[in-house]
């Protein structure tokens, strides 16, 4: 289908200004027991995520950055629904322009008319779309599950979905082993937005897919943003792609947030050194250029999740710890403003020079 074809109308103007929080998580904790034993008893919790604070704005992208298992994907969702966090506030502004309502609290009955709106862009295009399903059925599902049409109504707005993402309305009979990996996402993408939401969540939207397709699924999530007026949480953990589409950028690691910034001034003065590691690990696209900075190889020894080292939880990894001021018991560095927009938890921020990508 051609630009031209496709359908122009905007979405109904958002009534949270552009700039304002949509979505503001606050002391966010989430642990997974420990059971073993035949009789399962508890003996120890997971922290995935611990004493998260975090603020989505209206119109914006944020990008959530770490490595596997820093937590990333449960912080995602839990502001979806599908995870119940262990304690904190997920506070978000409904598309009715009324007050607040923190998620976190809420009934699985309650929490789903807010699940229309906070929406899930899944990983793998692959495992995500049922095989025995047609296109109208996966793309539809939403909206039998919230009863939001009947079925003369379906077809009409799946179809709108698939001109949305740039799929043929032909292929609404077909089934998902007919397509490639770029079109499976994008009847994720279809899936996601045919309830019309407000916020997407995008875990690992485009690291399942070739690197030849993975710039016009990123484009078309642009596109997205600006037709429908849609705001991101961007998870991944490719730096070069949330360099492109992300305005702002939270490092995680281990389950707390270490850093937030905007993104160019994150990539050109980092200032936490897991942050600088991970930007020392960006792959450079020329050729003349690969070999000539200075890559930090962190330790591959990653700490229990089930028993965090004390202070600062990087600590045990880091080319800059002093343990007399980095690992002292008790509470981890806090998160301290070190510019305009730009935060970061470390006790020595203001003696470092970190290097930036």
């Amino acid at each position: 289908m051609t630009d031209s074809a496709r359908p122009t109308t905007k979405a109904a103007p958002d009534p949270v200004p552009e700039g304002e929080p949509v979505l503001d998580i606050r002391r966010l904790r989430v642990e997974f027991p420990i059971r073993r034993g035949f009789l399962g008893r508890t003996t120890g919790r997971v922290r995935a995520v611990t004493d998260v604070d975090l603020t989505i704005r209206a119109g914006e992208t944020l990008g959530l950055v770490g490595e596997s298992g820093c937590g990333k994907t449960t912080l995602g969702r839990c502001v979806v629904g599908s995870i119940r966090p262990t304690a904190g506030e997920i506070r978000y502004r409904p598309r009715s322009g009324a007050g607040p309502v923190d998620l976190a609290t809420l009934s699985t009955r309650a929490l789903r008319p807010f699940q229309r709106e906070v929406r899930l862009v899944f990983q793998d295009p692959f495992s995500s779309l049922n095989p025995r399903m047609t296109l109208r059925d996966i793309i539809g599902e939403p909206l039998r599950n919230h009863g939001l049409t009947d079925d003369r109504e379906l077809t009409r707005r799946v179809s709108e979905a698939m001109e949305m993402v740039r799929l043929p309305t032909g292929y609404l009979n077909r089934h998902p082993h007919a397509f490639s990996g770029g079109e499976r996402q994008r009847v994720n993408i279809a899936r996601a937005l045919i309830t019309r939401p407000r916020l997407v969540v995008a875990d690992e939207a485009v690291s399942a897919l070739d690197v030849s397709v993975r710039a016009s699924v990123l484009n078309l999530l642009r596109d997205l943003q600006e037709e429908l007026d849609l705001t991101y949480l961007f998870i991944s953990h490719d730096l070069s792609v949330v360099r492109h589409v992300c305005d702002r950028v939270a490092v995680m690691y281990l389950g707390r947030i270490v850093e937030v910034a905007g993104t160019e001034s994150l990539f050109a003065r980092p200032r936490h050194p897991y942050t600088e590691a991970l930007l020392s690990a960006v792959p450079r696209p020329d050729p003349r250029l690969r070999g000539t900075g200075n890559r930090i190889r962190l330790s591959d020894e990653l700490p229990d999740a089930a028993a965090p080292p004390p202070g600062c939880s990087f600590h045990t990894r880091c080319p800059y710890a002093r343990p007399e001021v980095c690992a002292v018991p008790g509470q981890p560095p806090p998160m301290v403003p070190t510019g305009a927009g730009h935060a970061a938890a470390c006790v020595r921020t203001d003696d470092l020079r970190l290097a930036g990508a």
